[in-house]
């Protein structure tokens, strides 16, 4: 596709910096700042994404000013010395790279975590939020000023260790926004009560930091456009705000949505691409600075269309995908692109559990400095048996650094679960990674042989130094009398089997719930979602499960558990209720089976390990689990990277 871009790569100059495209990579935390051993992971992710086709600005994840601010594992402060040292080696390296890199000023407020920062949580007023444990303590006037001073001192710092330009953080619920909101600011001093009071705080840190950064430096401010939570700051007082803060000397606004608390999803496949851009276009019209549009934008031509109405956009998480989206995009090779899904697996969920931050379709992702793009010393004969995930990304990884790769599928396409996934509505973004790998190992030269399952004498013939199975799952077929009357979910998801109206699903993981919103986008059914015992939509990712159930339960699924299945009939299913011990008939015009996987692995091929050659067992074929995608496409990219870490066998 040849894409003729009106602004993506028009530069821009903000104060006395010249950004050479209209894209910023968006602040990421990335759960390793702060950490001395992995300070050189730190610093690779971001200079593999600087360079001249590399994002015009990279903003920090959030750099606390002060030390209750810390928002949870691993933050980078302006307050530590080691920092201010990691923090200048991290600008050096980018520079010498050739990119630019703003630090993100950071306040957690009441979301600060007191058992990892050993100091109390602090707000303007002492209101929990829904999602922490923790009463925040209210600032005192003292308090205020004193972080005021601490603000301060941050922006001095980071333009003396050598960031760009400096963005306060005024969005996502944080300090600086449960100042702005009548929901978290209850005070009725000077700092509180009516708007023009709510404002002086966030534009007092702005008037800081702009006093300490001097008149030639750049000053972002996120603002956040809606904050999606109830009695919260008005449309027309974030319209009124954004006024002002230009007026406060402000060089950019970039627009953020929503609270870590909102109830309305954001940053989810749920959303559609640039679903909450309206906002930041309102905002436009109202100021004359540069405005940033942000959330859910992944796609280069899209972000073109918006930059014929805004300034800049944001695109952070594409960045995780594929640190190369502009360099491919700058080339005409958008077929190559590793696309966002927006499915927050390796990201945000390891972001709020403390773990280190990847990508599910780019593993590589914080692993670069480790993982390097490098030539095999020794060119080896691959074959990888079967074409999911966990196939591709290992085909795609070995060929990439060299080695001669053939992958067999046994079916007539490549994708393997992921065929199924991408039939359900909320999941339409998983047609990307599948046309990703399509070009990539076209363009990487593998073979493919579909409609083809290998015999071990097929692949021996070969003489393979390593054989890859990757041959997945099947459904797991509980043992259930009549069990031959229900539908396994494949037959469903594939087209093959058509249900009525009444549904009862046997099992209510992830599978389960994908299942639901498919027959909801495709008809009027009544659906009822059972398991033995546990929760619904256990599996499910912490930023995801939430919305994904409430919006089943707002198209009227019903669960059930705490239960034992005693027979499936043609009419329905005989359960006996785990509390009562009544048998009960619930009558159905179809029951489905999505009660899990069991690992799809050909004993023939125990031969091969007989016969001497070197074998690797990833993704489902090794551990069968939810469609868990993020492991097997991590594990086909880590036995290309450290095939010293596959079991050895002598040829």
């Amino acid at each position: 596709m040849y894409m003729k871009w009106k602004s993506l790569f028009e530069p821009i100059k903000i104060r006395e910096l010249t950004l050479p495209n209209r894209v910023m990579m968006g602040s990421m935390h990335l759960g390793i700042e702060g950490v001395p051993e992995k300070e050189e992971a730190m610093i690779s992710f971001y200079t593999e994404r600087a360079g001249e086709y590399g994002p015009g600005l990279m903003v920090t994840g959030g750099i606390s000013v002060s030390p209750e601010g810390d928002g949870g594992h691993h933050f980078l402060g302006f307050y530590r010395e080691k920092d201010l040292t990691t923090m200048k080696r991290l600008t050096t390296r980018v520079h010498q790279a050739g990119g630019r890199i703003a630090a993100q000023l950071f306040h957690a407020g009441r979301y600060a975590y007191s058992e990892l920062t050993g100091i109390p949580a602090v707000a303007p007023s002492p209101i929990r939020s829904p999602i922490h444990r923790e009463t925040p303590t209210e600032l005192t006037e003292l308090d205020i000023l004193n972080l005021l001073e601490s603000y301060a001192e941050a922006g001095r710092k980071a333009k003396e260790v050598g960031f760009d330009a400096v963005e306060i953080m005024g969005s996502e619920g944080y300090l600086i926004n449960q100042f702005m909101s009548p929901a978290t600011n209850k005070r009725t001093d000077y700092w509180g009560g009516s708007f023009e009071k709510r404002t002086r705080f966030p534009l007092a840190v702005l008037n800081a930091v702009r006093k300490a950064v001097g008149d030639d430096y750049p000053i972002i401010y996120r603002l956040s456009g809606m904050d999606l939570v109830p009695n919260s700051t008005t449309h027309e007082e974030t319209l009124a705000f954004a006024k002002l803060v230009e007026e406060n000397d402000a060089d950019v606004l970039n627009i953020g949505i929503g609270w870590h608390e909102s109830t309305t999803p954001t940053i989810s496949m749920m959303v559609p691409r640039a679903g909450f851009i309206q906002i930041a276009l309102d905002i436009k019209e109202k100021v004359s600075i540069p405005v940033i549009g942000s959330n859910r934008i992944n796609d280069p031509v899209l972000a073109d269309d918006l930059l014929q109405q805004l300034d800049m956009v944001s695109m952070a998480r594409p960045f995780l995908a594929d640190p190369n989206l502009l360099h491919k995009s700058q080339a005409q090779s958008l077929d190559q692109i590793n696309t966002c899904i927006a499915c927050n697996q390796a990201c945000l969920d390891h972001a709020f559990e403390g773990k280190a931050v990847s990508c599910l379709v780019n593993p590589r992702a914080g692993r670069e400095y480790k993982w390097v793009y490098k030539k095999a010393s020794e060119r080896k004969k691959v074959l990888v048996v079967g074409g999911g995930v966990a196939g591709l990304e290992s085909a795609r990884a070995h060929a990439e650094l060299g080695h001669s790769v053939v992958l067999y599928e046994a079916s007539d396409s490549i994708g393997g679960q992921f065929n199924l996934a991408r039939q359900i509505p909320i999941k339409k973004e998983f047609d990307e990674t599948v046309r990703y790998y399509t070009t990539e190992l076209k363009r990487l030269g593998v073979s493919i042989s579909l409609n083809h399952k290998p015999s071990t004498e097929d692949l021996l013939n070969h003489s393979p130094d390593l054989v890859v199975i990757a041959t997945g799952v099947v459904p797991r077929k509980p043992i259930i009398p009549g069990v031959e009357f229900a539908i396994p979910y494949p037959d469903v998801l594939s087209g093959r089997a058509t249900v009525g109206k009444k549904v009862i699903i046997i099992g209510a993981g992830g599978i389960g719930c994908d299942l639901s919103h498919y027959l909801i986008e495709r008809g009027d059914h009544e659906i009822l979602m059972l398991r033995r015992n546990g929760r619904m939509g256990e599996g499910l990712g912490k930023t995801t499960k939430w919305a994904m159930l409430q919006d089943l339960k707002k198209h009227g699924v019903k669960f059930r558990t705490n239960l034992h299945y005693e027979e499936i009939t043609e009419e329905g299913l005989v359960i006996t209720d785990g509390e009562t011990n009544n048998k009960e008939f619930l009558k159905a015009d179809a029951v489905i089976l999505a009660a899990g996987q069991e690992s799809n692995l050909p004993q023939e091929y125990d031969r091969l390990t007989e016969k001497g050659i070197q074998v690797a067992v990833i993704g489902g074929a090794r551990l069968a689990g939810e469609l868990d995608a993020k492991r097997a496409i991590y594990e086909g990219a880590k036995i290309a990277f450290e095939p010293q870490s596959i079991p050895t066998t002598q040829r």
